[in-house]
């Protein structure tokens, strides 16, 4: 969308052209075709998180059948697709359903004030290339940006950093130009960026000459299959519309019976992962490198496609060090064990640093609102902020998921203001609440930062439960008459005649 084309007044604002901001869009506008929808994108590119990242073999670590839209089936082969591939299935998207004609690329949003006596949010927006400010009225902010910070990766100090006489890289700015072909590449972390890295810095046409995965602790990974064989057969013999119904019912259903599993009989799970592993690597690194000390699903599970991790590992290409770091050396990595790994790359797969709604911080009339001291109400709207939603995906399932749902809700609750004739909402929290973290991980990526969130309460509808079916069921049955409320008008100070 061109500068003199940009509206000043739109009815709902969107921040984030992602995977969710899509999703948003088109449900709003199929629903709500009378109202003025924008979407800010502070970068030059949709795509979000599918266009951010470019490091080697980055993919999807959900299935495809539930993390593609509902409304737009996932028809690739591929369960867990590339990066490429999904981000090629957001502009496909978004040009079929004409939402790609609504967004404002380079569009930050720096301020975001509700006036209770308009009913209007006031956006400032930064142009993120020339660094000039305009001005944007909304009657509903929803934020899908996620809850990640895409600017700054977590990126702890190793001693000895400036010694090092290779190469440093984050995945998450990953360089065009790196070439780590016939290199020694040691990749720092257990996560799922680790475990994509591994195998992938080990195919193409310049592979690497050898690629550690240096961990100080073991995640709980899984192999899956490269192509879903059940899938393939639904679609054999049903109807594409309701093949596709059937397939994301399928994995919706493995997907919640496997973590319910998980948590009810955590011994059990433990070894059943445990076990597939060692078909492919053997026993004692099974053991040694692929046993975490935690219960499975009190961090995300890692799921690898093919195993490809695991062969990288039988095969020489790869190995698995499981140990503390000492500091960096000249020649690599200076292990507290005394061991030293060679390197000419050093990746630090370390992780993400998270960051509540994009950075923005809600004022209402002018006052900034400590989110630590909010409520999240059915995982969308927030205490205290009215007219603002927020799309948070599950933890234990594809973030799609919950974000299509949140999506619904929003359009409901826009029709229930119509009918209502209520012009600015609340949730309102009641006084019995327990306080319980927003994301219920044991992951250092989110015990580093999630007070700074709002908090959940220990029941619905204030309560996040990680549960698609329950979900589906409950959130968009809300009564809305009963647990959102209108906002007054802030009232001007009384000041007294001398």
């Amino acid at each position: 969308m061109s500068l003199h084309t940009q509206p000043s007044y739109v009815d709902v604002a969107i921040v984030g052209a992602g995977l969710s901001g899509i999703g948003a869009a088109h449900r709003i506008r199929t629903e709500h075709p009378e109202r003025e929808v924008a979407i800010l994108e502070s970068r030059e590119r949709m795509g979000g998180t599918w266009d951010l990242f470019r490091y080697p073999g980055v993919r999807s670590d959900s299935d495809m059948y539930t993390l593609g839209y509902a409304f737009r089936p996932w028809t690739g082969e591929k369960t867990l697709a590339d990066g490429e591939s999904i981000l090629q299935y957001i502009h496909d998207t978004a040009a079929e359903t004409g939402v790609d004609q609504l967004i404002q690329y380079s569009s930050r949003v720096v301020r975001a004030d509700f006036d209770t006596v308009r009913s209007l949010w006031d956006l400032t927006i930064e142009d993120t290339a020339t660094g000039q400010q305009r001005a944007m009225t909304a009657a509903f902010l929803y934020s899908c940006a996620g809850y990640y910070d895409y600017d700054q990766p977590h990126d702890p100090e190793f001693a000895g950093a400036a010694d090092f006489t290779g190469q440093v890289v984050h995945p998450q700015f990953w360089p065009e130009d790196l070439d780590h072909g016939n290199k020694k590449v040691v990749v720092i972390g257990s996560g799922a960026t680790a475990v994509t890295l591994v195998p992938s810095l080990l195919e193409g046409e310049r592979p690497a000459a050898h690629v550690t995965m240096l961990q100080r602790t073991p995640t709980w990974i899984s192999s899956v299959p490269t192509i879903d064989k059940n899938a393939a057969r639904l679609k054999a013999v049903l109807p594409d519309g309701l093949a596709d119904k059937a397939i994301r019912a399928k994995n919706i259903g493995f997907m919640m019976t496997t973590y319910q599993f998980c948590q009810r009989f955590p011994g059990t799970a433990s070894k059943l992962l445990a076990g597939n592993v060692a078909k492919f690597v053997g026993e004692q690194q099974a053991a040694d490198h692929f046993t975490p000390p935690y219960d499975p699903w009190d961090q995300r599970l890692c799921a690898v496609p093919g195993g490809d991790l695991f062969k990288a590992i039988t095969s020489g290409g790869a190995e698995v060090v499981t140990d503390h770091i000492d500091r960096f050396v000249p020649e690599g990595i200076l292990l507290a064990s005394g061991e030293v790994l060679e390197a000419d790359v050093i990746v630090t797969a370390t992780g993400l640093k998270l960051l509540a709604f994009g950075g923005i911080e809600p004022h209402v009339d002018g006052e900034r609102v400590d989110l630590s001291e909010q409520y999240v109400w059915n995982g969308a709207m927030m205490t205290g902020v009215p007219n603002f939603a927020v799309c948070i995906g599950y933890t234990n399932a594809s973030w799609t998921l919950r974000a299509d749902l949140t999506h619904r809700l929003v359009v409901k609750v826009l029709g229930w203001m119509d009918r209502r004739g209520h012009t600015a909402v609340a949730p309102a929290a009641e006084g019995d609440l327990e306080a319980q973290p927003l994301l219920d991980l044991a992951a250092g990526y989110v015990q580093r930062s999630i007070d700074s969130f709002p908090k959940q309460g220990h029941r619905r509808p204030w309560q996040v439960v990680q549960n698609y079916l329950l979900d589906s069921l409950l959130t968009l049955r809300t009564d809305l008459d009963a647990t959102l409320a209108p906002v007054p008008a802030a009232q001007p100070a009384v000041t007294s005649a001398a």
